[in-house]
Protein backbone atom coordinates (compact mmCIF):
# COMPACT_ATOMS: atom_id res chain seq x y z
CA UNK A 1 0.00 0.00 0.00
CA UNK A 2 2.92 2.66 -0.21
CA UNK A 3 1.72 3.80 -3.31
CA UNK A 4 -0.93 4.64 -5.30
CA UNK A 5 -0.15 3.26 -9.06
CA UNK A 6 -3.20 3.95 -11.06
CA UNK A 7 -2.79 8.27 -9.59
CA UNK A 8 -6.08 8.12 -8.27
CA UNK A 9 -8.75 5.89 -6.61
CA UNK A 10 -11.70 5.49 -4.86
CA UNK A 11 -11.57 3.50 -1.88
CA UNK A 12 -14.45 1.49 -0.40
CA UNK A 13 -14.88 3.84 2.34
CA UNK A 14 -15.82 6.87 -0.19
CA UNK A 15 -12.73 9.10 0.54
CA UNK A 16 -9.97 9.24 -2.08
CA UNK A 17 -6.30 8.06 -2.29
CA UNK A 18 -3.65 9.54 -4.72
CA UNK A 19 0.37 9.74 -5.43
CA UNK A 20 2.69 7.61 -6.38
CA UNK A 21 6.01 8.93 -4.61
CA UNK A 22 8.14 6.05 -6.61
CA UNK A 23 7.59 7.38 -10.18
CA UNK A 24 10.39 8.84 -12.04
CA UNK A 25 7.93 10.28 -14.59
CA UNK A 26 4.90 12.63 -13.98
CA UNK A 27 2.36 10.34 -13.88
CA UNK A 28 -1.27 13.08 -14.60
CA UNK A 29 -5.10 12.33 -14.20
CA UNK A 30 -7.22 14.26 -15.01
CA UNK A 31 -11.07 14.50 -14.99
CA UNK A 32 -11.81 12.26 -12.40
CA UNK A 33 -15.28 13.08 -11.17
CA UNK A 34 -16.34 12.08 -7.26
CA UNK A 35 -19.42 13.72 -5.81
CA UNK A 36 -20.04 16.06 -8.44
CA UNK A 37 -16.43 17.58 -8.75
CA UNK A 38 -13.91 17.26 -10.65
CA UNK A 39 -10.31 16.18 -9.50
CA UNK A 40 -6.60 16.39 -11.05
CA UNK A 41 -3.61 14.59 -9.68
CA UNK A 42 0.21 15.01 -10.74
CA UNK A 43 2.58 12.54 -9.10
CA UNK A 44 5.98 11.42 -9.24
CA UNK A 45 9.19 11.83 -7.05
CA UNK A 46 9.55 15.18 -7.16
CA UNK A 47 6.18 16.88 -6.21
CA UNK A 48 2.42 15.12 -5.72
CA UNK A 49 -0.35 17.99 -6.63
CA UNK A 50 -4.30 17.18 -5.72
CA UNK A 51 -6.75 19.15 -7.25
CA UNK A 52 -10.73 20.06 -7.18
CA UNK A 53 -12.22 22.30 -9.93
CA UNK A 54 -9.64 23.56 -11.05
CA UNK A 55 -8.07 24.83 -7.36
CA UNK A 56 -5.22 23.51 -5.36
CA UNK A 57 -6.22 20.59 -2.68
CA UNK A 58 -2.96 19.55 -1.59
CA UNK A 59 0.26 19.66 -2.63
CA UNK A 60 3.63 17.26 -0.96
CA UNK A 61 7.27 18.17 -2.10
CA UNK A 62 8.99 15.87 -2.65
CA UNK A 63 5.84 13.63 -4.01
CA UNK A 64 4.02 11.12 -1.61
CA UNK A 65 1.25 8.48 -1.55
CA UNK A 66 -1.78 10.35 -0.06
CA UNK A 67 -4.46 7.86 1.80
CA UNK A 68 -7.80 8.03 2.66
CA UNK A 69 -8.10 11.88 1.78
CA UNK A 70 -11.21 13.37 3.32
CA UNK A 71 -12.45 16.93 3.91
CA UNK A 72 -15.13 19.27 5.18
CA UNK A 73 -15.13 22.58 6.29
CA UNK A 74 -14.14 21.77 9.71
CA UNK A 75 -11.45 19.13 9.43
CA UNK A 76 -8.77 17.15 6.72
CA UNK A 77 -8.11 14.01 7.42
CA UNK A 78 -5.69 11.54 5.69
CA UNK A 79 -2.50 9.34 5.80
CA UNK A 80 0.34 10.04 3.83
CA UNK A 81 3.91 7.99 2.97
CA UNK A 82 6.90 8.73 1.22
CA UNK A 83 10.43 9.46 1.53
CA UNK A 84 11.71 11.55 4.49
CA UNK A 85 11.20 15.28 4.80
CA UNK A 86 7.73 16.29 3.72
CA UNK A 87 6.50 19.88 2.70
CA UNK A 88 2.49 20.13 2.49
CA UNK A 89 0.69 22.54 1.05
CA UNK A 90 -3.12 22.86 1.57
CA UNK A 91 -6.01 25.47 0.57
CA UNK A 92 -8.09 25.51 3.14
CA UNK A 93 -10.26 28.37 4.52
CA UNK A 94 -8.25 31.97 4.90
CA UNK A 95 -7.15 33.67 8.01
CA UNK A 96 -7.89 30.62 10.18
CA UNK A 97 -6.03 28.66 12.50
CA UNK A 98 -6.01 24.18 12.71
CA UNK A 99 -4.66 22.02 15.20
CA UNK A 100 -2.47 20.11 13.16
CA UNK A 101 -1.85 16.45 14.79
CA UNK A 102 0.31 13.64 12.98
CA UNK A 103 -0.55 9.71 14.19
CA UNK A 104 -2.19 11.34 17.34
CA UNK A 105 0.49 13.59 18.33
CA UNK A 106 -0.62 17.63 18.69
CA UNK A 107 2.09 19.24 16.64
CA UNK A 108 0.71 22.58 17.36
CA UNK A 109 -1.88 24.79 15.38
CA UNK A 110 -0.64 26.12 12.01
CA UNK A 111 -1.85 29.21 10.36
CA UNK A 112 -3.87 29.09 6.70
CA UNK A 113 -3.00 32.87 5.51
CA UNK A 114 -4.42 34.75 2.56
CA UNK A 115 -6.09 32.76 0.28
CA UNK A 116 -5.68 29.54 2.35
CA UNK A 117 -2.56 28.46 1.99
CA UNK A 118 -1.16 26.26 4.93
CA UNK A 119 2.10 24.61 4.73
CA UNK A 120 3.61 22.35 7.43
CA UNK A 121 6.06 19.48 7.29
CA UNK A 122 6.50 15.76 8.14
CA UNK A 123 8.58 12.95 8.41
CA UNK A 124 7.49 10.37 5.84
CA UNK A 125 8.44 6.79 5.18
CA UNK A 126 6.77 3.68 3.57
CA UNK A 127 4.35 3.00 6.55
CA UNK A 128 1.64 5.78 6.34
CA UNK A 129 1.31 8.46 9.07
CA UNK A 130 -2.10 9.51 10.15
CA UNK A 131 -2.32 13.62 9.54
CA UNK A 132 -5.13 15.53 10.77
CA UNK A 133 -6.32 19.27 10.97
CA UNK A 134 -9.43 20.58 12.89
CA UNK A 135 -10.42 23.79 12.43
CA UNK A 136 -10.24 26.02 15.34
Amino acid sequence: MAVVEEGIRLEENNTLSFGNYERAEKLKVENFEFGGDIYKVRTHNLVTRFSKNGSLVIEAVPGAAIFNFESDPKRTKFRAAGQGQTQFTLELEDDTNYDLSVDGIKIGTVHARFAGKLSFSAELGSTPVEIKLKKK
